[in-house]
């Protein structure tokens, strides 16, 4: 049985590796969830057999089918995960039993229950990183218990390991296929301590196949630990978009006390040379085409209604900086920057024929890198 048991769990191991082999599955941390959260419980019908070292010599078949040692048997249990590769579970098993007399199936049924506090490994989650959608899991599990014989009134300490694969059909079900070696101290089985042949009794062993289901109760999965430097580049981004804006916000300034000190009669004409050389920037935050912020459309107005009183051509020029991504995608993306702006600029009543977009896909005109992720408007020469 002891071989049995140990091909068992080879084979189990080693079809869960090649299974597995294939899962994309990235690996990454996971946050600790609260202490109720990840709690399962489970109900099971079995098929067991009890066998001992009473039997050595006696010539009685091993089979766990034959009816003087084996019965149906029932199980509930209730655990949590700890993480998603390391759980808990207290199982409590057993109802019926056979204690083997002889293998005449003669007066021995033997009503008993065994309660175990189990270890349970993940080894799907351990090795194969963790995955919400992972349809099976292969769980190996070893503990310690107590039993009792309800039929002859005698309890015994014990040990059990197994294996128990979860199947699931959803993220709150799963169906259970359990195998699974319960090693008791003497009398669990309801033998007598000597049959009278010199056979004294000593570590029985429960061995059972169990089909049950499992229920998560409550949340049943694990978040994904935030990236911090990702966090801490987005915000780096931002500071970078907004250090930009106000920069431009200043050149602006400059450029009205500029308007005011020179305004003659030929204001207009000295305005639109101001436009010219003082392209108007709108600013986007990394790998989007949304605008960052729509304080910038301010001074994008100013153009706007320049070009609606003297029908004027505006020119929008896309940029993406070339320090993150390809060439192509940067590309795409300061043409979708460019067209992003023009459309603001219809809305404030610009006619569409006189507007011109232009992609520059990436550069490092300016620095730091992100002040290279924007649209300019300025008027066409």
């Amino acid at each position: 049985m002891k071989k049995l048991l140990i091909v068992l769990l080879l084979a189990g191991a080693s079809v869960a590796s090649m299974a597995q082999e294939n899962d994309a599955t990235e690996k990454y941390s996971v946050a600790t969830n609260s202490f109720w959260s990840n709690w399962f419980i489970q109900a099971g019908a079995e098929w067991n057999a009890w066998y001992g070292n009473y039997e050595d010599g006696r010539g009685w078949s091993k089979s766990p089918f034959k009816k003087f040692r084996s019965n149906p048997g029932a199980s509930i249990a209730i655990g949590k995960w700890f993480t998603p590769g390391i759980g808990l579970r207290t199982k409590l098993q057993g109802i019926w039993g056979k204690a083997v007399y002889s293998d005449q199936n003669k007066g021995n049924g033997n009503k008993y229950w065994i309660l175990n506090e189990q270890v349970m490994f993940n080894l799907s989650n351990m090795f194969c990183g963790y995955n919400p959608d992972r349809v099976w899991n292969f769980i190996p599990f070893a503990g310690a218990g107590v039993g009792r014989s309800c039929t002859y009134n005698r309890y015994a300490m014990g040990w059990s390991v197994g294996i128990l694969n979860e199947f699931w059909v959803s993220r709150k079900v799963a169906i259970n296929f359990e195998l699974g070696w319960n090693r008791m101290e003497s009398d669990i089985c309801g033998m007598p301590a000597d049959m009278g042949e010199g056979f004294l009794m000593s570590h029985p062993n429960n061995v059972y196949a169990e089909v049950g289901i499992t229920y998560n109760v409550g949340k049943g999965t694990w978040n994904k630990v935030p990236d911090v430097d990702a966090i801490k580049a987005l915000s780096q981004s931002q500071l970078d978009a907004l250090n930009a804006q106000l920069a431009d916000e200043k050149a602006e300034n400059s450029r009205l006390k500029n308007e005011l000190a020179n305004r003659t009669a030929n204001a207009t004409t000295k305005v639109e040379k101001e436009y010219i050389t003082n392209p108007v920037s709108v600013f986007f935050n990394i790998n989007k085409s949304t605008i960052a912020s729509r304080k910038d459309l301010v001074n994008v107005k100013n153009l706007a209604d320049y070009s609606k009183d003297n029908n004027a051509k505006l020119i929008v020029t896309g940029y993406a900086d070339n320090a993150t991504g390809p060439a192509a995608y940067n590309r795409a993306l300061s043409q979708k920057r460019a067209e992003r702006v023009a459309d603001e600029l219809v809305k404030m009543g610009v006619k569409r024929e006189n507007i011109q977009i232009e992609a520059k896909g990436g550069v490092d005109t300016l620095v730091p890198p992100s002040y290279n992720r924007r649209a300019t408007v300025e008027i066409a020469k």
